[in-house]
């Protein structure tokens, strides 16, 4: 039985395409925040953030398709089942079918390149965005060098042809996901037992694991296509951008800048933590988050 890292918010079961369910939780009332995780988590990533945040505002968390409780399709021709533009859209139907037309998104890693599709093709939908520890995929792998391959190797080993990266951390995913998770957080003690429990029983899935190698496989491939299309056009909805002062991203890039290439209206900084902040620095997160969602 899945340990509940959200007691007292609503479940629901939402088609959002054909053949794809996703899973969600919600609580609270007052302007919509939509919540986003990245890999390897899911929703319950947000156990410290969401249930502050709906004492002000209706809070809903997803698991992106793949990932979780939400389906699993098939990545299809050209892994398009998993283009942001599809998890974007997946996005605005669950926030449509909950009643939200206008919100403010916010998206952790995976979930902040989500959130940027979504913010580009349902912008009059995204009334906020605030993205955790990313620049634009775009931007990143433009700008890859050794020592970023070296450290974000995931990057490079999830898009080689399947069955490869599954069969490898099919063969021990506790080793590999806790490896990954330890090696991401600068912050001992940030994702306890119970809550790598809940990634490790997702990610023992094999389905779970495919679709996340299809998720990266279409990052390197069509997304990019996506994003070349839309290589002049600019969010126009306020962005915050955060990331860890310890991470890869904050040592690599110059944060804000490379939003200020894709975005009208930046702010942000970094806080004292890794990669995982809303694990590391709840606290820090919903400060920022209260100023900015205002």
């Amino acid at each position: 039985m899945a340990r509940d890292f959200l007691p007292g918010f609503d479940r629901h079961r939402i088609e959002t395409a054909p053949g794809v369910t996703i899973n969600a939780r919600s609580a609270g009332s007052g302007p919509p925040v939509l919540l986003l995780h990245g890999h390897p988590q899911t929703l319950s990533t947000w156990l410290h953030v969401a249930p502050r945040l709906a004492e002000r505002h209706a809070v809903v968390a997803m698991d992106l398709r793949g990932y979780g409780d939400s389906s699993k399709p098939p990545g299809g021709e050209r892994h398009a089942s998993y283009a942001k533009r599809a998890m974007a859209a997946d996005a605005a139907a669950l926030m449509r079918a909950l009643g939200h037309e206008r919100f403010a998104v916010v998206g952790h890693d995976r979930g902040g390149r989500v959130a940027h599709r979504l913010a580009l093709d349902h912008s009059r939908a995204v009334e906020r965005i605030a993205v955790f520890d990313i620049a634009p995929t775009a931007t990143m792998y433009a700008r890859t060098d050794k020592d970023f391959a070296t450290r974000y190797f995931w990057w490079f080993f999830f898009i080689q042809p399947q069955p490869l990266p599954e069969t490898l951390i099919g063969a021990d995913p506790e080793y590999f996901l806790r490896h990954h998770v330890d090696g991401q957080s600068k912050t001992p003690g940030s994702t306890p037992p119970e809550l790598f429990a809940e990634y490790l029983r997702c990610y023992a899935d094999p389905a779970c694991r495919h679709a996340i190698c299809e998720d990266y496989r279409a990052a390197a491939g069509i997304d990019l296509e996506h994003d070349a299309a839309d290589a002049e056009a600019r969010i126009t909805a306020p962005l915050l951008a955060l990331w860890g002062a310890k991470g890869v991203v904050g040592r690599t890039y110059d944060v804000l800048e490379t939003w200020r290439e894709k975005a009208t209206d930046v702010s942000g900084r970094a806080l004292d933590c890794g990669h995982t902040l809303q694990e590391e620095r709840p606290d820090a997160v919903l400060s920022e988050l209260a100023a900015f969602l205002r």
